[in-house]
């Protein structure tokens, strides 16, 4: 049992055994932070500490799930399983679900996913009467889900000064109504949002000692992963439980805070010495990940940040090759190079797609590397996203494109007929699709026919209808006298496409319309390449060419490597042997607005050492000189990032494809030359069904299943023994090493020949003995 800490270095030791304590342990980017915390666990359960009394805290449930397997695999799967181990939201769920009745919720509350709140917020306008299109629910939901991560309930809402003058600025002053009715509504209806989870945690401990005395007394040793991306909600939470033992420990690394868009507090981590004097400070500074010159070259761009908890991370792999960048011309032939110099690259190198991934600022960024990948028939999938193609506002878009080349598309017709807006419902639809069928017409027939009224609509859904028909009848008529570009822009502006993402100020909205602007620069460079080309550059072409890049019927199969597209955001906490960084130039990355403010250019710098950090052979970044916006080719200068790297990490060859990119001239900043102005215009993985009220109840809504005769093949629990093989319908066939308990809550270790091991209580498994 004690050879685990054989594994692990001096740093990493130190940081596992010194157990006592408030501990922060500051974890350098591929230094084994999870090695740590899996064995600090371990460790505490291999010194007497029983599991009961151990809370980690990670931020996903694959995290908790692997972490919990690899310390089953040293104190035995028995006692893992009993660790207080999930995300904040599962955990504290949990907690909620047992102490319902002090927050007068039951216990058998429902979880609301983001859908379900905004259709709930949805009718909440309904039912206050306001149609101002403002009034976007996604944004309400994210003004109320910020509220609540800081703990501002509706009361205190309407009167903090900073957040309603924010609303009126957005043209949303009624926020704080609509606040309190969300809540009131949720409480009615018994649910909770993920928020909830954490607010009512807090509410929770605030009001009832008793009940967080005894919490407090049962997690003698807390451990929370991924600090640095904690909300003030979650850190009050932990503040709170850690009160009377002290023995919190946080892993993270401030290098690596940037989720501030989410409400993440980098101060969490870097306050941690005010909030606990006497802490313990253990270092991981040893990447096992990166050669020695990307981790020297990481080191050199962080550097710059003043906010930071100093220390040296460095490598003992082989030194490795130096930093390329590539300049472009253009960002389509950014593209080009890219995938050119892969193909060359995993040729000279011998390795597979998966090796592989290009990391972009922004989704919109991916177009131009799917269609230069799919030209050379390299299999790729878009990581933590969909396919630009595959986009709603992009199919949305497409199919209005559609419509002014084929009006008579019908599913075309049908995505487009009511968005936006425009109080064409689905009974109308119904109705249009049912008059198509029964007179063997297209929907588009029955729309244009000049006998409509009769079809039972009354005048003003015909007025509606005959409104659409116009509109598209007016693409359709141009184009014939417009070239691609031009015709999709007109499409944009007088569909209410452009208006409709403008009003949707969240995050996701932004990354709509830079979608959409994405697309517009696709289907300008069609035009202009196809002109210069003498070859046809209308509508009807680029939506061929569109198809045919979109067509999945000769894609690979599943299981064949594949080059790996994402954002750097969801490139965090993974790896790969080669590593572009693409579109590294001003006002995008870092982003415009970052650039205005010393604390978010701070978090782009972190940003662009998450993305460096995640090679572990060779890191390539690239730049366009040009690079379309708003319709048109604007200049584009290289980020001050590459300049801020010590140039003893870039290569040589690097200098000369980019020229004096180290110059002040080159960092000029040039001011987008803008044709199109777009600036002015999950599922809750819980069971909502009935649970257990208290942990190890005896009761159970389940009773009756104690014997599993009839539905398992098993006679009785007591078949069950040490040393038989049985089958389970998800983990497959295993073998019985151990049972612990009495009857009737058994439970039986079983060793799963494809699952590794499992704890299963035999009244529920449906185990069927196979000798």
């Amino acid at each position: 049992m004690e050879n685990y800490l054989e594994q692990l270095n001096d740093s990493q030791r130190e940081a596992v055994v010194n157990t006592e304590g408030p501990s922060l342990i500051v974890a350098g980017a591929g230094s084994g932070k999870t090695r740590v915390l899996t064995y600090r666990i371990a460790h505490l359960l291999a010194n007497g500490v029983a599991p009961w009394n151990i809370m980690a805290l990670t931020f996903t449930n694959k995290a908790a799930r692997e972490m919990k397997e690899r310390i089953g695999t040293i104190v035995g799967a028995n006692v893992s399983q009993r660790l207080w181990m999930g995300t904040f939201h599962s955990i504290f769920a949990r907690i909620l679900r047992m102490e319902a009745e002090h927050i007068k919720f039951p216990s058998s509350f429902t979880i609301y996913d983001s859908a379900d709140s905004k259709s709930l917020i949805k009718s909440i306008l309904k039912e206050m009467q306001i149609k101002n299109k403002e009034y976007k629910p996604g944004l309400i939901l994210s003004r109320i889900s910020s509220a609540k991560n800081d703990l501002v309930l509706p009361g205190a809402y309407s009167r903090d000064q900073q957040r309603l003058m924010a609303d009126r600025a957005s043209k949303v002053p009624l926020v704080y109504d609509i606040y309190q009715r969300y809540m009131k509504a949720c409480y009615k209806a018994g649910a909770m949002d993920f928020d909830d989870l954490l607010l009512n945690t807090n509410l929770l401990f605030r009001d009832n000692p008793a009940v967080v005395a005894r919490y407090q007394d049962q997690f003698k040793y807390i451990l929370v992963d991924e600090y640095q991306d904690t909300n003030r909600s979650q850190y009050l939470i932990v503040k709170k439980l850690a009160e009377l033992h002290k023995n919190v420990c946080v892993v993270g690394d401030d290098a690596q805070s940037i989720y501030s868009f989410r409400g993440a507090k980098i101060e969490n981590i870097l306050n941690f010495r005010n909030d606990y004097p006497g802490y313990q400070l253990f270092k991981l500074e040893q990447n096992y990940r990166s050669t020695q010159l990307i981790v020297n070259a990481a080191n050199s761009i962080i550097s710059r940040n003043k906010g930071q908890i100093k220390k040296v991370v460095f490598s003992e792999n082989e030194p490795g090759e130096k930093i390329r960048i590539f300049s472009a011309v253009s960002d389509m032939e950014e593209g080009f190079i890219v995938v050119n110099d892969l193909i060359l690259r995993r040729h000279a190198a011998r390795c597979a797609f998966s090796d592989f991934a290009i990391l972009y600022r922004t989704n919109a960024q991916s177009r131009i590397f799917e269609e230069a990948l799919r030209k050379n028939n390299i299999p790729y999938k878009i990581y933590g996203g969909l396919s630009f193609y595959q986009r709603k506002e992009i199919k949305d878009l497409l199919a209005y494109m559609r419509m002014a080349v084929n009006p008579r598309d019908g599913e075309a017709l049908k995505r487009v007929i009511n968005f936006p807006a425009r109080g064409i419902g689905k009974t109308t639809l119904d109705k249009l699709e049912a008059a198509a069928a029964s007179n063997d017409l297209t929907v588009w027939d029955i729309l244009t026919h000049p006998n409509l009224p009769k079809a039972g609509f009354n005048a003003g859904t015909v007025k509606k209808l005959n409104s659409f028909v116009a509109l598209v009848n007016g693409f359709f008529r141009q184009r014939e006298s417009m070239d691609a570009y031009e015709l999709t822009t007109e499409i944009v502006a007088q569909s209410g496409l452009l208006k409709e993402f403008h009003q949707d100020q969240t995050i996701e909205g932004q990354t709509r319309l830079e979608n959409l602007d994405e697309l517009l620069n696709g289907v300008k460079e069609f035009a202009d390449n196809r002109r210069e080309a003498g070859e046809p550059n209308s509508l009807e072409f680029f939506l061929e060419e569109v198809s045919l890049l979109t067509d999945q019927d000769n894609e690979s199969e599943e299981d064949v490597a594949k080059v790996t597209l994402m954002t750097i955001h969801s490139a965090k906490g993974l790896e790969f042997p080669y590593v572009y960084i693409v579109g590294v130039e001003e006002g995008l990355f870092p982003s415009q607005m970052s650039a205005m403010a010393e604390t978010e250019l701070e978090e782009e710098r972190r940003l662009f050492y998450v993305a460096v950090t995640r090679a572990e052979k060779l890191v390539t970044l690239s730049y366009a000189r040009n690079r379309f916006k708003y319709g048109e080719s604007t200049f584009a200068s290289p980020s001050r990032f590459l300049r801020e790297m010590d140039t003893e990490f870039i290569s040589e060859d690097s200098q000369q494809i980019t020229g004096s990119f180290k110059s002040s001239t080159s960092f000029e900043r040039h001011e987008p030359r803008k044709k199109y102005d777009f600036s002015g215009s999950s599922a809750s993985g819980f069971n909502s069904g009935k649970r257990f009220s208290k942990i190890g109840s005896e009761k159970s809504p389940e009773s009756g299943m104690e014997n599993n005769a009839g539905t398992s093949g098993l006679g009785s629990v007591t078949r069950v023994q040490v040393g038989v093989v049985v089958e389970h319908e998800r983990f497959g066939t295993g073998k019985v090493i151990g049972l612990e308990g009495v009857a009737p809550n058994v439970k039986a270790i079983v060793e799963f020949q494809n699952a590794g091991k499992k704890q299963l209580l035999l009244k529920f498994a449906k185990l069927k003995i196979l000798n």
